[in-house]
């Protein structure tokens, strides 16, 4: 099988690093991406500034290559936004690994060549087959001698339910709800929550991003209402330390949404976890909570619930996952965020990664299942360790190459492309590494992990 390529399932900031570090072992990588262009999910952050410097967003394989191409490369010590670390580094990265990213490439489902989950024989001698659907309609069939799958997890959030299911007709009034921070830059989302009643629904830093966000629209459109939604008895423990808080950028967004509420920008609901979502008169909704208590006269709903892994396409995979963060079972209790912070997880590759299917792996966001922290950083590590192992570099894919400072990965970066937000003690947070979703760093999703 050592002809075949090694495909990379993403071209995202993982998996476009995870092909610059393949290339280098002398493997050929081939990176399918379903969107049109590298990066698509991380160009959806737009003006959302990432948490991390552009030091900590490059990885160094991807750097060395680009250094090739005569590439300008970013301050190291600014934070970019979304966009701009699609453009400014993804887009070229792509551009300087050439035929081995194809675009417009949906992976669909991957097997092992001619035989089902349940079939032993071969597994360890046949190669993954991976099955493409094109933009036309029309599918095809590669074959590869491993895979690492980097969608992320960006195209799966969470449901809107308390449940971990969608409520009573959430589905129904899908187009009330958005499952992201909107970016109110746009004159048509603008135009769609100001002089309106919005629901923030969730308590982690894409919640407190929209917060920040929404209620500058409120201070100036008259008529634009917000309500706090959150699961858990009370807020205080969501606006982070503050001041005093270990990641300086995570306090400065808390204390941003807690002046909101301190205005009376928004009334805060605590203990609410929506079952249901009613028709109410004039388009508008209503949300219910397990309770029986009620959100009246809603015109929108944002969900910042989190998000999850899409495993439906790897059904004739064998994988190995915890049974709660669906994360793989070696690294699973490293990543536990009821133990673990941004900076304690630590960093990990190939012998944690490993499934019970040879040659397969779960890299990037994915790889932390419902885990919402994630560093893009570790990633490169992840990717880095692999590409050492199929190589057949075993000692270099267990050395530790990668040391994750405790609070000095994520000290800064806006929420929106505010100039107000660019220091450390104005700066607000969505995520750590990169991104502005579940208090995390998502990376990507089936767009690129």
């Amino acid at each position: 099988m050592s002809e075949l390529p090694v495909v990379v399932v993403g071209a995202g900031p993982i998996g476009l690093a995870a092909a610059a570090h393949l290339r280098e072992r002398g493997l050929e990588p081939l990176v399918l991406e379903r969107g049109d262009v590298a990066g698509a999910a991380v160009a959806q952050w737009r003006s959302v500034r990432t948490f991390s410097r552009w030091a900590e967003l490059i990885d160094p394989a991807a750097r060395r290559l680009l250094d090739t191409t005569g590439w300008q490369a970013p301050d190291d010590d600014a934070y970019p936004t979304g966009q701009a670390w699609a453009g400014q580094y993804l887009t070229p990265l792509a551009d300087a690994l050439g035929d081995a990213v194809r675009l417009d490439h949906e992976v669909v489902g991957i097997a092992r060549r001619g035989r089902d989950r349940i079939v032993d024989a071969g597994r360890d001698t046949e190669p993954l087959s991976v099955h493409v659907r094109h933009r036309d309609g029309t599918e095809t069939r590669l074959l590869a001698r491993a895979v690492l799958d980097a969608s992320g997890t960006w195209g799966t959030p969470n449901p809107l339910g308390g449940e971990g299911l969608p409520a009573l007709g959430e589905r129904a009034a899908a187009e009330k709800i958005t499952y992201r921070v909107p970016d109110l830059g746009d004159d048509a989302v603008h135009t769609r929550y100001a002089g309106r009643h919005t629901v923030i629904a969730g308590s982690g830093h894409s919640a407190l991003n929209a917060i920040v966000a929404l209620a500058e629209l409120a201070r100036t459109v008259s008529g634009t209402r917000l309500t706090w939604a959150v699961r858990r008895g009370e807020v205080g423990a969501a606006f982070g330390g503050g001041q005093d808080d270990q990641l300086p950028a995570r306090g400065a967004l808390g204390l941003r949404a807690k002046t909101a509420v301190d205005d009376g920008l928004l009334t805060v609901v605590t203990g609410f976890r929506t079952a249901a979502v009613e028709p109410a008169t004039d388009g508008q909704v209503v949300m219910v909570s397990d309770t029986g208590a009620r959100i009246e006269a809603v015109d929108e709903v944002i969900a910042s619930t989190g998000f999850r892994p899409d495993l439906s396409w790897l059904s004739e995979i064998r994988l190995d996952l915890d049974p709660v963060l669906q994360a793989p079972t070696a690294l699973a209790p490293l990543i536990d965020p009821n133990v673990h912070s941004w900076g304690t997880v630590y960093p990990h590759g190939a012998a944690e990664l490993t499934h019970p299917e040879p040659g397969f792996y779960v890299v990037g966001m994915k790889s932390y299942g419902r885990a919402p922290t994630f560093l893009a950083m570790t990633g490169y590590e992840q990717v880095r360790s692999i590409a050492a192992a199929l190589a057949g570099d075993h000692d270099a894919a267990a050395r530790v190459e990668l040391v994750l400072p405790e609070t000095g990965v994520c000290g800064g970066a806006g929420v929106f492309d505010d100039p107000a937000a660019d220091t450390a003690t104005e700066a607000a947070a969505g995520g750590c590494c990169g991104a502005p979703e579940p208090e995390l760093v998502t990376l990507s999703a089936r767009t690129g992990g």
